[in-house]
């Protein structure tokens, strides 16, 4: 891929940074043809300036400027751009004051001069592929942070549907009961019917007009009540039991519910 073809924001953007400008064009044309998106400043200042303008990845700096050494340039290019990699070139007479900036960890790494031209090219990539591999970290914690939300924000949103569910399962158990229990005492005797015609449900005036000596509840309507059986194909009949005459009203189950079967519900008649 041409220098020109790569995209603007996978370019490596370096910034050497001399005064003297014979070293810095050396070091351009030293770097260049590695594909480096070159900026260039001749002091400390220029260089923070134009870092204002252009975010870079890379600095490769000189140590004796006038003004503004390399490593306070540097001190201050990573209080505001604490995510560029930061080389500063200097000779041994400034071997001090570089290595107390490398141990405060404003630079990355200390290259002697006169430089080693093979040795140069590899320590500015190695910083490159240092400063990729840190924003690849920075992106991948990024997402993950993102899906941790995703995944925090759909749990709360199950525990919210699992309480409301349990909250209708918890009142629909409650009417249930109670239901149950007025069923239960209604003065009128109600039999509940599943599809195999098994007597599920039976209240007290039930038990107590069949016969409180038997256990009617899951045993068979035609064992127990054939006349009540016969009844249960029609909405509204009247039958003779125990020589007293009731009106039978049976009514399918399963319509506004889950119920299956029929409720029986049986209203005595006057003698009349």
């Amino acid at each position: 891929m041409s220098e020109e073809a790569i995209p603007e924001a996978f370019r490596r953007r370096l910034l050497l940074v001399d005064d003297e400008i014979n070293i810095l064009s050396a070091l351009k044309r030293l770097l260049r043809q590695d594909k480096y998106d070159i900026m260039t400043a001749n002091n400390g200042q220029e260089a923070l300036d134009a870092l204002k303008e252009n975010p870079v990845d890379v600095i490769v700096t000189d140590q004796r400027m006038p003004g503004m050494t390399g490593v306070e340039f540097l001190r201050l290019a990573k209080e505001s751009y604490p995510d560029t990699i930061r080389i500063v070139l200097s000779g041994y007479t400034e071997l001090q004051s570089v290595t107390d900036a490398v141990n405060e960890g404003a630079v990355y790494k200390f290259l002697t001069k006169p430089w080693d031209d093979v040795q140069l090219r590899g320590h500015v990539a190695e910083a490159f592929r240092r400063k990729e591999m840190a924003d690849e970290n920075l992106r991948l914690q990024r997402q993950l942070q993102i899906a941790n939300s995703a995944l925090e924000s759909t749990n709360h949103a199950l525990d919210k549907l699992l309480r409301e569910q349990e909250e209708r399962i918890e009142n629909d158990e409650v009417s249930l009961q109670i239901t149950h229990e007025i069923l239960a005492h209604v003065s009128t005797p109600i039999l509940g019917i599943d599809d195999e015609k098994n007597i599920v449900f039976i209240n007290a005036a039930a038990q107590e007009l069949l016969g409180h000596s038997n256990t009617f509840l899951g045993m068979k309507m035609a064992r127990n009540a054939p006349q009540l059986e016969q009844a249960l194909n029609q909405a509204s009949t009247e039958i003779i039991f125990h020589n007293e005459r009731y009106k039978v009203l049976t009514h399918p189950m399963g319509k506004n519910s889950r119920s299956k079967g029929k409720l029986m519900t049986l209203i005595k008649l006057d003698a009349s």
